[in-house]
């Protein structure tokens, strides 16, 4: 009886790899012979988002369209505050203040190192909301006129380990993170974040410790500001 059962057994488990392959090579069949596969491939969105801005419709001809910027551009620079300078009402500070036109000005300078750039200007704050977002911001470019806004953001600080100004050394890092916006379409064809740090010692000049902490964090910014001005450079000039 055991001897049978176990005949039985091995009965069953042939029958089953038997119908599993007649399974799988149908299936091969069918794929040979061009049938559909029940399981079609998903080209678009299943989820339904209520909070979206872009329709599905549209979301398709944006990534399978061809694009490409203006040959000619009229470059409006915007900048957004981080809440860190926001909290330390640095509107009052001079060496701030100089600092941040030092930064425009050696952003202008990069763009103006491609020759398709015809004009540069500022958007005033006035201009845009205290809570900006890409609409608002466009159509303030829009009414500057401008083909792209260029819009960056600007963080620096001592490290942690640097921030007792007893060391001799003082060690600042900064991030600069920027987008070009085609006011045209509303597309982003260039982003970019960029991270330095710059270490010095207090000197002569510095009136104190906050002030050399200020102006080495100034070094770091201007460090990013030139690497990401080279890569904007190679950007426009490639003709992207």
């Amino acid at each position: 009886m055991r001897k049978a059962g176990l005949f039985i057994l091995i009965g069953i488990i042939f029958a089953s790899c038997s119908t599993t392959k007649q399974v799988g090579s149908s299936n091969l069949s069918a794929i040979a012979s061009g049938i559909e596969s029940p399981n079609p491939p998903i080209t678009k969105s299943l989820f339904d988002d209520k909070s979206s801005t872009i329709s599905e419709e549209n979301i398709q001809k944006i990534l399978d369209g061809n694009y490409k910027l203006p040959d000619n551009l009229r470059v409006a620079f915007v900048k957004l505050e981080s809440s860190q300078n926001r909290q330390r009402y640095y509107w009052a500070d001079e060496q701030f203040l100089k600092s941040q036109q030092q930064y425009l000005d050696l952003f202008s300078q990069k763009f103006k190192n491609s020759l398709r750039v015809k004009s540069i200007a500022t958007i005033p704050d006035i201009l845009i909301s205290q809570t900006p977002t890409f609409t608002t911001i466009r159509e303030a470019a829009v009414r500057t006129q401008s083909d792209i806004a260029v819009i960056y953001s600007i963080n620096s600080d001592i490290y942690s380990q640097y921030k007792l100004f007893a060391k001799a050394d003082i060690k600042a890092f900064a991030t600069t993170q920027l987008i070009i916006l085609d006011v045209r379409t509303g597309l982003i064809p260039f982003t970019t974040i960029v991270t330095k740090d710059f270490k010095d010692k207090k000197n002569s000049t510095d009136l104190n410790d906050s002030e050399a902490a200020s102006r080495i964090k100034s070094q770091a910014v201007l460090l990013t500001i030139e690497e990401v001005g080279n890569q904007i450079t190679n950007f426009l000039n490639n003709g992207k």
